[in-house]
């Protein structure tokens, strides 16, 4: 509860901030890379509030969102016999890292794109493509279209929900991320046909 209250007070000194943008880029940021808190708890109170700029909010936050999974892919690709271990530790085990390597190695594009919309966390997907040296090209435009859909989604539910965007979202936030997850696995069993 105290979370809770303290979010919608950072949330309303951020509508009210001029660097309100900046912010959003730099949370969106944090969220994909080291803090694990849905940014939907501030995006939504947030383009409610700035209705005037919901579009560009949500592009700022998929900016932010590519940006911390270029950190995480750099991570994966560069210092992963480093510290590859203690991340992995710290947000999965070892046997599910190996299936993902194993899946990036086959399925890369279709791998990231399912993990950036699926309620998992990114890190993962952004490690392992570092790690199994996946191309950065496929992985960018599947981190650009996974995290426009969540965005931009957020942005069209608002736009067209109005005030009760945020009721809406709890309610079928579960069945519009299984919906959405199918919708990819179903691509990904067609491309793969």
């Amino acid at each position: 509860m105290a979370l809770t209250a303290e979010l919608k007070q950072k949330t309303k000194r951020l509508v009210e901030s001029k660097n309100m943008l900046k912010g959003i880029t730099v949370a969106s940021f944090l969220e994909s890379t080291i803090v694990p808190i849905p940014l939907e708890a501030v995006m939504v109170p947030l383009m409610q509030a700035r209705r005037e700029k919901l579009w560009l909010i949500a592009l700022m936050a998929t900016v932010g969102c590519v940006i911390g999974a270029l950190f995480g892919y750099a991570l994966g690709y560069y210092l992963f016999d480093a510290v590859g271990d203690s991340v992995i530790e710290l947000l999965s085990s070892p046997s599910q890292f190996e299936q993902v390597k194993a899946q990036m190695q086959s399925q890369g594009f279709w791998f990231v794109l399912t993990l950036g919309i699926a309620p998992v966390p990114f890190q993962i997907a952004m490690l392992a493509a570092g790690a199994t040296k996946f191309s950065l090209l496929q992985f960018l435009i599947a981190t650009c279209i996974a995290r426009s859909l969540r965005y931009f989604g957020l942005a069209a539910v608002v736009y067209f929900a109005g005030d009760q965007a945020e009721k809406l979202i709890k309610k079928h936030k579960i069945k519009a991320v299984i919906l959405t997850t199918a919708i990819v696995l179903l691509a990904w069993w067609i491309a793969s046909r």
